[in-house]
């Protein structure tokens, strides 16, 4: 299946003052490799290699990231002679097409813009290019074949560390619960789509809050509960503890190394 990556977003949360600070959210680096990679390698593990890259802000950065791609930075090789053998390759069956959806265009409008490069395919994948998980893709998507949705979406528990305060009518503090302890779901960014979602997006409108929106008035939207490795990186403290869960060796959502 064909997979759609958002990577055209500001991500100012991300950004800072230091050099390299304008580089888009997808393109900060994990370890030895950028986010949207390990986000590709997770796909990639599961046999879906087409890639559809929906660039904007920053796309020069990933543009140039695959251009002069270097296989030796995350794989082992030889050095014989002057010439350098391979041991294992990342990219080599991919095909990645990079595709300038607009540079402040909504997410909704960014996938309008690439559905020609979906080739009529009836169902494809789209995330957001900046979130690791371990959640198992086969389940998600034979979940959703078998079912008549238009779209299903990844829902995972909460992950901030606020409590939800009970308070009683004179004030006085009945329980203190925290917010991933609480009956609640968040949206986690891993989508698998039927062509129909189209039908519900208007010209510069959002896939969730038009698309997903109209689908689950119609009962039309599948949620996948997710209780794994689920991480976001939104702002550059969660970037950094990724990249030191890199570092120590911790890495659930890199599936393809098992």
């Amino acid at each position: 299946m064909k997979v759609v990556l958002f990577c055209g977003g500001r991500g100012t949360r991300m950004r800072s003052d230091a050099p390299g600070g304008d580089m888009p959210k997808p393109m900060q680096l994990v370890g030895p490799r950028p986010l949207v990679w390990h986000v590709m390698r997770y796909y990639a593990h599961f046999g879906h290699n087409e890639f559809i890259l929906c660039l904007g802000y920053g796309a020069q950065y990933i543009k140039d990231f695959f251009l002069t791609y270097k296989e030796t930075g995350s794989n082992d090789f030889i050095l014989r002679n002057g010439k350098i053998e391979l041991l294992s390759t990342d990219i080599s069956d991919w095909k990645v097409s990079l595709i300038d959806t607009g540079l402040d265009s909504p997410i909704g409008e960014r996938l309008r813009r690439v559905r020609p490069y979906l080739d009529g395919d009836e169902m494809f994948l789209a995330n957001y290019a900046d979130v690791l998980t371990d959640a198992p893709l086969p389940d998600i998507i034979d979940r959703f074949a078998a079912s008549d949705a238009g779209a299903s979406m990844m829902v995972v528990p909460p992950t901030n560390t606020f409590h939800v305060i009970d308070i009683s009518e004179g004030g006085l503090v009945g329980g203190i619960t925290p917010v991933s302890q609480m009956p609640l779901w968040v949206n986690g960014g891993f989508f698998v789509l039927r062509q129909d979602v189209f039908e519900h997006i208007p010209e510069h409108g959002d896939l969730v809050a038009d698309g997903c929106a109209e689908l689950a008035k119609r009962g039309r939207l599948l949620a996948y509960p997710h209780r794994g490795y689920w991480r976001p990186s939104d702002t550059v403290n969660q970037r950094l503890e990724l990249d030191r869960s890199w570092a120590r060796g911790e890495r659930p959502w890199a599936l393809w190394e098992a």
